[in-house]
């Protein structure tokens, strides 16, 4: 071989993919793709549940409008063959409902007063002020969330007599103005934890008492735990049961829980229509509440478990 030839060296191999190699990849090994069926999966589950929640609504809203001989036919009418908005109200006026509804929200508004404003007193106290055995106590509080109501409704009920306060409305508001409850105390505490202690420093250097620090630093900035706690003290006040059946004797001063039960009968003549249109006419309040202040609540419910 001459010395001059020259050796050419071999080439690399292509770096390009084959055709063969790209259309070997399986729609199911995709990301995006199982990304896709796992979102079409999850709305799907969220649409059915949506459906099986919705499913009495839908029922009492059909049985308002019926009459009462279509209410309990074999297969249901979803839709009624002659659909009654005269059961409306009829429905309000087959008891004096608007009484029983201003007395709800009466008692609701006064509830949600109390339970906001107490429940925070003692929150901001658990949260910001040092104490000996501040911390035994509230683990003594939260114990009484494992305590039944049923435990002391004979000592709440005699406390109550020898106050002279049956048949008043005192033992369904006064209990929220002392503290409400221990789950609202722990999420407002919880809530305030998050909130920097430097705020409260500064506070003090310009001359604020632990009040102005409480309603004019602190209440300002925890609106979506407040708002939280308004919800649900509104909620259990507008549906409670209990309470007002056991102090409660006087009919012009029963709550709409207790009035539903008038439109049953014993006597097997329940208007099941009346009952119906009277029962979505009583939801109507708390739902609006609710979507108008949803924002807060998911919020709120959010922030509360970020500090321990």
């Amino acid at each position: 071989m001459s010395s001059n030839t020259i050796v050419t060296p071999p080439l690399p191999p292509s770096t390009t993919a084959s055709p063969q190699r790209s259309e070997g990849l399986t729609w199911w090994r995709r990301k995006s793709t199982r990304r896709q069926i796992a979102g079409w999966f999850g709305l799907l589950a969220i649409l059915l549940g949506a459906i099986i929640m919705l499913t009495p609504l839908l029922w009492m809203l059909s049985t308002s409008l019926k009459a009462e001989g279509d209410i309990f036919v074999i297969p249901v009418q979803w839709i009624p063959k002659q659909i009654l908005w005269s059961n409306y109200p009829a429905a309000l006026t087959y008891v004096p409902y608007f009484r029983y509804f201003l007395n709800s929200v009466e008692v609701s508004i006064l509830v949600v007063i109390g339970a906001v404003l107490s429940a925070s007193c003692v929150a901001f106290a658990f949260a910001r002020l040092r104490a000996p055995g501040k911390d035994t106590l509230f683990v003594i509080l939260l114990a009484t969330l494992m305590l039944p109501g049923e435990v002391t409704l004979v000592p709440v009920y005699l406390l109550f007599r020898i106050f002279g306060w049956l048949d008043t409305y005192q033992p369904l508001i006064l209990p929220s103005w002392f503290g409400g409850s221990a789950f609202y105390i722990f999420l407002l505490r919880q809530f305030f934890l998050t909130l920097p202690t430097e705020l409260d420093d500064a506070a003090k250097i310009d001359g604020a008492s632990l009040f102005d620090i409480y309603w004019r630093i602190v209440m300002p900035l925890s609106k979506p735990a407040l708002a939280t706690i308004a919800i649900f003290a509104f909620f259990g006040s507008w549906n409670a049961f209990q309470a007002p059946l056991i102090y409660l004797n006087t009919m012009e001063k029963y709550t709409l829980p207790i009035a539903l039960r008038l439109y049953l009968s014993t006597l097997g003549n329940t208007h099941w229509n009346f009952l119906m249109a009277a029962t979505l006419v009583s939801i109507i309040p708390p739902l609006v509440i609710f979507f108008t202040s949803q924002r807060y609540f998911v919020e709120g419910a959010v922030l509360t478990g970020i500090k321990g």
